[in-house]
């Protein structure tokens, strides 16, 4: 039994750490949809202009 108290101090010590550490960067909202999903590839480069024909 002692060691299930020892494990969750462990545990929430470590816990605190990170959340202490990380400061307002930590995102605890799991799973993002729509709006908020910010996964979404950059544009494509504009093509290379073609050069026109010569005329002869």
């Amino acid at each position: 039994m002692w060691k299930i108290a020892v494990g969750f101090a462990l545990f929430a010590a470590l816990s605190i750490f990170v959340i202490l550490k990380a400061g307002d960067k930590a995102d605890m909202g799991g799973e993002k949809h729509g709006a908020d999903a910010v996964h979404a590839p950059e544009p494509a480069a504009p093509a290379a202009p073609v050069a026109p024909a010569s005329a002869q």
